[in-house]
């Protein structure tokens, strides 16, 4: 199964390498077209009606988020391109949307396009970007939610509700206050980097704990941190004076 593209992307040299590297690495991607700025881009997608998206985040017209809110419901599967926007790359992290930094990597692409291919099965998820219209249209870094991607689903849940995080290989199980649990194709440093430092903390290799779940800390044994869904989480000798420090805070 093909997935039909098109590119939006207001430099020439950029548009060109990305089309280059489409075409030569990315034998399941079909290019409908490019376009170099919001307006032009708009009329494409109307045209062509793609699967699939690659979007350039700062363009002479506006931005790659001006576009999405002009295209209603239509369900297309985004990856971003971007330089050095900071706040919109930390608002698409959140929304567990893809994105590729410039200068682009060919291996990076190819496994963001991979991803892309692997859920082709299911409906691109609309609510995922309104999500992340949302975000940016806060313009605080203290982002209220977050999004999980679970599988062929994408899971909304609130910051605060974060109970605690907890590392299996390269997967991250996710336990929150209503009793959820949501284990997510990503690495637990992924979210230690990502979830506010002033509320996370990585008290041991295999736990990420919000600090305001922590109901009382057991001195036995080293040290375990007590949450509110009644979990024991050791507490590593080489963390414990930067728990207790935090706790006390």
């Amino acid at each position: 199964m093909k997935i039909n593209a098109v590119i939006i992307e207001d430099e020439k040299n950029s548009r060109e390498l990305l089309k280059s590297i489409i075409l030569s690495e990315c034998p399941d991607i079909v290019l409908l077209g490019e376009a170099e700025n919001i307006k032009t881009g708009l009329e494409l997608i109307k045209s062509t009606k793609p699967q699939l998206l690659f979007l350039d985040i700062s363009m002479p017209d506006g931005t790659g988020f001006d576009l999405l809110s002009q295209l209603g419901d239509q369900k297309l599967d985004i990856i971003f391109t971007t330089a050095t926007d900071k706040f919109a790359i930390k608002a698409i992290r959140y929304s567990a949307v893809d994105y590729l930094l410039k200068p682009l990597d060919i291996e990076e692409l190819k496994a963001a396009v991979k991803k892309i291919i692997e859920r082709k099965n299911s409906a691109p998820n609309i609510e995922n970007l309104n999500f992340l219209i949302s975000h940016l249209k806060q313009q605080d870094e203290l982002f209220q939610k977050i999004t999980l991607p679970t599988g062929n689903a994408f899971e909304v849940v609130s910051v605060k509700d974060i109970v605690r995080c907890e590392a299996e290989g390269s997967y991250t199980h996710f336990y929150i206050s209503n009793s959820k649990k949501f284990m997510v194709s990503a690495s637990l440093k992924h979210y230690e980097d990502l979830l506010p430092e002033n509320d996370f903390i990585r008290v041991h290799h295999h736990h990420l704990i919000n600090i305001n779940h922590v109901v009382r800390f057991l001195k036995q044994d080293g040290g375990y941190a007590i949450m509110t869904d009644g979990t024991q989480i050791e507490v590593s000798r080489r963390k414990k004076d930067m728990f207790l420090e935090k706790l006390k805070q």
